[in-house]
C-alpha cells in the first residue's frame, strides 16, 4: 500500500485502567462471546437444517446470525487478550485488517436490516406476489449485494487510512482499531478520511435506516386500513416487532457514534456505545428472534428431540 508510517504497532488502551477489574471483565465478555456464538450458531444451524424454514425471511435471518458471529469475532478475542496482558499491542497491518472487517460486517448488517424490512413489506402488503418478487435468485442477489457493498465500503476506508502517515504516539484509546480513534494518531491530514466518514458512511447508514422506516410505515398503514382480522394484524405486528427491536439496537448507537463524526478525545460514553452494538447486540439478536418466533422455537425443539432420540 506504500504508506510512509514510522509506527509499526499500536497499543490498545482497552476499557479498564484498573488491573484488578481485568479478570472480572474477561469473564463477563468471554461469557457474552460464548453466548453470541451459541445463540447465533443455533439459529444458523436451524435455518440450514429445517426444511420448513427455507423461506426468504429465515434466509436473511441466517445471514444476520452469520454477520453477528463474524462481527463479534473481529473485536472480542483481541479485547479478551488485552484483559490478560499488561500491553495489548496490534501491528499496523493487523489494525487495518480489524478496521476493515469491523466496518465491512457492520455496514453489511445495516444494509441487510433494510433488505429484511423490504422482505416484510412485500410479504405483508403483496402476499400474492411474494413468491414471485422474493424468489430464490432475488434473495441470493440481495444478500450478495449487501455483503459486497459492505466490503467495498470498508475497503474504501482501509485504503485511505493506509495512506496516512503515523509518526507517534501509538496509543489507541479504544478496545479495538476503530476509525475515529485511529485518525487521532495520524500526523498527516485526515480531511479526506473525515469527508468519507461523514458523507459515504452516513449515506449508507441513513439510507438503510430510512428504507427500513419507510417499509414499516407502509406495513403499519396497510395493517390498519386493509387488514380486518385482529389475529392477522397481531401476527404481523409480532414479526415486525422483533425486527424493529434489532434495528433500534443497531442504528441508535451507530447514529450516536458515526453520524456526527468528528475527531476528538474518545470518551467513555463512545466506548460504551461501541460495546453495545459490537458485543451486546449480537448476543441479544438470537434471544429476540427465538423468544418471539414460534416457528424458530418449534424447529429448535424438533432438532433437540431428534438428537435426544438418536442418542438414546
Amino acid at each position: 500500500m506504500g504508506n510512509q508510517t514510522e509506527v509499526h504497532e499500536f497499543v490498545l488502551l482497552g476499557i479498564a485502567n484498573d488491573h484488578r477489574q481485568q479478570h472480572m471483565l474477561f469473564t463477563v465478555f468471554l461469557l457474552l462471546y460464548v453466548a453470541c456464538l451459541l445463540g447465533n450458531g443455533a439459529i444458523l444451524a436451524v435455518v440450514l437444517v429445517e426444511q420448513r424454514l427455507h423461506t426468504p425471511m429465515y434466509f436473511f435471518l441466517g445471514n444476520l446470525s452469520c454477520l453477528d458471529i463474524c462481527c463479534s469475532t473481529v473485536t472480542v478475542p483481541k479485547m479478551l487478550n488485552g484483559f490478560l496482558k499488561r500491553h495489548n499491542t496490534i501491528s499496523f497491518i493487523g489494525c487495518l485488517t480489524q478496521l476493515h472487517f469491523f466496518h465491512f460486517l457492520g455496514s453489511s448488517e445495516g444494509m441487510l436490516l433494510g433488505v429484511m424490512a423490504y422482505d416484510r413489506y412485500v410479504a405483508i402488503c403483496n402476499p400474492l406476489r411474494y413468491t414471485i418478487i422474493m424468489n430464490k435468485w432475488a434473495c441470493i442477489a440481495l444478500a450478495v449485494a449487501t455483503w459486497a457493498a459492505g466490503f467495498f465500503h470498508a475497503l474504501m476506508h482501509t485504503v485511505v487510512t493506509s495512506r496516512l502517515w503515523f509518526c507517534g504516539p501509538n496509543i489507541i484509546q479504544h478496545f479495538f482499531c476503530d476509525i475515529k480513534p485511529l485518525l487521532e494518531l495520524a500526523c498527516s491530514s485526515t480531511a479526506l478520511n473525515m469527508t468519507l466518514l461523514n458523507v459515504v458512511t452516513s449515506c449508507i447508514a441513513l439510507g438503510s435506516f430510512f428504507l427500513t422506516l419507510l417499509s414499516y410505515l407502509y406495513i403499519i398503514s396497510f395493517l390498519f386500513f386493509k387488514v380486518q382480522s385482529w389475529q392477522s394484524r397481531w401476527k404481523a405486528f409480532s414479526t415486525c416487532a422483533s425486527h424493529l427491536t434489532v434495528v433500534a439496537l443497531l442504528y441508535v448507537p451507530v447514529i450516536f457514534n458515526y453520524m456526527l463524526a468528528s475527531t476528538g478525545e474518545p470518551s467513555e460514553r463512545e466506548m460504551s456505545i461501541t460495546l453495545l452494538y459490537s458485543v451486546v447486540t449480537p448476543v441479544l439478536n438470537p434471544l429476540i428472534y427465538t423468544l418471539r418466533n414460534q416457528e424458530v422455537k418449534s424447529a429448535l425443539r424438533k432438532i433437540l428431540c431428534r438428537k435426544i432420540i438418536f442418542q438414546t
